[in-house]
């Protein structure tokens, strides 16, 4: 599976491609590197998302999971760029409860494209399971209020 790491502020990410889409979003540097085409312009945009020059990502994507973690990752993708929402509204959406929408975003395996930071809960920020957790979803959160 071809895969290509970047440095960020957040830390190293690695992208990895298969058939054609974009299937993960990983924390740390990837061992083996192979940039291709498509992982080039995901790393473009995803450098533009965090210099906060990019809001949406045009990427083919293709994350895999359960069929209610897909249901709730579509709901987070209609999210808009420098909005939240809380668990509960997403599990509004997608079915579910807050507790099993948490669970399918601690599954995300395209953590910022699926824009899981953007769910919160209703009293306080709630969890994140990225590089360094809640100070990530912050930095995150922050960066959308500044440049939405």
């Amino acid at each position: 599976m071809p895969q290509l790491s970047l440095q960020t502020p957040l830390g190293a990410l690695t992208l990895s491609e298969d058939d054609g889409a974009i299937v993960a979003v990983d924390w740390g540097w990837g061992r083996d590197q192979e940039p291709t085409t498509l992982l080039m312009q995901a790393r473009d945009q995803m450098h533009q998302y965090l210099d906060g020059e990019r809001q949406v990502f045009e990427l083919p994507i293709r994350p895999e999971g359960t069929s209610y973690q897909r249901q709730v990752w579509a709901a987070l993708a209609s999210i808009s760029y420098g909005q939240t929402w809380t668990y509960a509204a997403v599990a509004k959406v997608a079915g579910g409860g807050p507790r099993s929408v948490g669970q399918a975003n601690r599954c995300n395996p395209l953590p910022i494209i699926i824009p899981c930071h953007r769910v919160i809960a209703a009293h306080g920020i709630g969890g994140y399971s990225g590089a360094e957790g809640l100070d990530t979803k912050r930095y995150l959160l922050q960066l959308e209020a500044r440049s939405a």
